[in-house]
């Protein structure tokens, strides 16, 4: 019986001191493990900090910078142009137009023919006179000033009785003429144009942006005269 109880007692002492030494392993998480901490990389550097000094660090660091809010890009519409017009155009100068605006993509433009009077010829007269026999007279005065370049116009005509000295394509002609007349002592004698109807093309653009506008007026500027206008 004694000799049963000294195998406990020495069995029990064996195992508190393997316990102790760490070779059953590990029970408890707060419980030493020497053979762990011998194991680790430079364990002799390890500090233990206690907790309140922890806290104190911890709040001692500067707060993290809230992330910048994501910006939202947003294209501006860009300003149209309610309207631009291009135009008295000739049927021969639209057609050109035509080809060329055709590169500027789909433009549709409100394309409009106009009948106008435009003045074709200067006519240097002088204004129709009551009657024939009125008019038969003052060409007699011109016969006698020397003029013998003259015309008197029939009843047929919206300006009947009237007489004509002369008609031309260019104004300058007609006053060169009208200035000779003048020396000659003709002192009644005017200058009128002659007009013809003729029809010529419009073109109306509507909401169009400015980089366009720009190259319309580009466009517009090729031809005589032509440019590019605001319209309603």
């Amino acid at each position: 019986m004694l000799k049963f109880l000294f195998w406990i007692l020495l069995s029990i002492n064996a195992a508190l001191f393997a316990y102790g030494r760490g070779y059953l392993g590990n029970f408890k998480g707060n419980e030493r493990e020497p053979a762990r901490t011998k194991n680790q990389v430079s364990a002799d550097k390890l500090k233990v900090v206690p907790a309140a000094q922890a806290t104190a660090a911890k709040a001692a660091e500067p707060s993290p910078a809230p992330p910048a809010p994501a910006l939202q890009a947003v294209a501006a519409s860009p300003a149209l142009i309610a309207c631009v017009e291009v135009g008295n155009l000739t049927a021969q100068e639209a057609r050109r137009f035509d080809s060329r605006i055709a590169a500027l993509g789909q433009l549709k433009p409100v394309r409009q023919n106009v009948t106008t009077t435009e003045v074709g010829s200067y006519m240097v007269h002088i204004a129709p006179q009551a009657t024939r026999a009125a008019a038969d007279s003052k060409a007699e005065e011109l016969k006698n000033l020397g003029v013998t370049n003259y015309y008197v116009i029939p009843d047929n005509t919206p300006m009947k009785w009237a007489i004509s000295l002369g008609v031309f394509k260019s104004e300058n002609a007609a006053k060169t003429l009208l200035a000779a007349l003048n020396k000659q002592g003709v002192q009644d004698a005017r200058i009128s144009g002659r007009g013809t109807q003729v029809t010529r093309v419009n073109y109306r653009f509507r909401d169009i942006d400015t980089a366009t506008r720009d190259r319309l007026d580009r466009i517009a500027a090729s031809f005589p005269g032509q440019r590019a206008r605001s319209c309603k």
